[in-house]
């Protein structure tokens, strides 16, 4: 075997960002770009390399060099999604979310997905690739869904659960032989309305019907998918949805451009 062959896949991880602050104590009025590490850790465990994907300069190199260089992208959890990105108008100011952030992980998503290469949506991530094909959020889910569940505790965080119905004869169907309905934590107050162009879903809430995960229906067989839950928060839960097919598949599929 080569050592080309032998490369471990190079994964992207769409920044989260602190805007500048004025009142913060370090760096002030800078804008910072990080990640959750447990993110990178669990996308490392799958036996890839992780890196974080800066914003592009005025200068240097492009988004696309970056594409070039990396085998797949991960969309991470965090701030919402600004309404104005698919449409709408906030309707409490709270909601505004990060336009800015929206369109530079939109952007890379599309550049990833224009080469072929895989895209892994996480919570936010996965808002992020339904707006992208088209579709809409609920800018809040206890507002907006009458009769729905408690999809985000602030004290319990991602000790919040409920379960997921899983839909027969999807992708994640076949990553879950003879699993129908699994438990998995829950911390988002938004999720998909009005489904993205190209997209199926793959799991909804149980209790209320909210789209959990969704998959891209390509021609081409380009990997775009995307979780509501975060898998990488499950840990020693055995109680919850093992969060390894999923990697496992996304991995593969980064393998597959590793190898090109």
């Amino acid at each position: 075997m080569s050592r080309l062959d032998d490369r471990r896949p190079r994964i992207g991880i769409s920044a989260s960002f602190f805007h500048p602050d004025p009142e913060r104590a370090v760096f002030k009025g800078k804008t910072l770009l990080y990640l959750d590490e447990a993110v990178s850790h669990w996308v490392a465990s799958g036996g890839a390399v992780t890196y974080l994907i800066p914003t592009a300069p005025g200068t240097g190199p492009e988004i696309d060099d970056w594409v070039a260089d990396l085998d797949g992208l991960v969309l991470q959890g965090g701030s919402d999604v600004c309404p104005r990105t698919y449409g709408e108008e906030p309707l409490r100011p709270e909601w505004v979310g990060d336009e800015i952030r929206d369109c530079y992980e939109i952007d890379l998503l599309n550049r990833f997905h224009e080469a072929g290469k895989p895209v892994l949506g996480v919570c936010r991530g996965a808002q992020v690739i339904n707006v992208a094909f088209g579709g809409t959020l609920y800018q809040d889910i206890a507002t907006q869904v009458p009769g729905a569940l408690e999809h985000r505790d602030w004290h319990r965080y991602d000790h919040n659960e409920h379960e997921v119905h899983i839909v027969e004869g999807s992708g994640l169907a076949m990553l879950y032989p003879g699993v129908s309905t699994a438990r998995t934590n829950s911390v988002h107050h938004q999720a998909v309305k009005d489904l993205g162009n190209g997209l199926t879903v793959e799991a909804r809430s149980v209790a209320d019907g909210i789209v959990e995960a969704v998959r891209l229906e390509d021609a081409d067989d380009r990997y775009v998918f995307g979780v509501q839950w975060h898998p990488e928060w499950v840990g020693d839960r055995e109680h919850l949805l093992s969060p390894r097919p999923i990697l496992a598949e996304f991995i593969e599929r980064a393998r597959g451009v590793a190898s090109r």
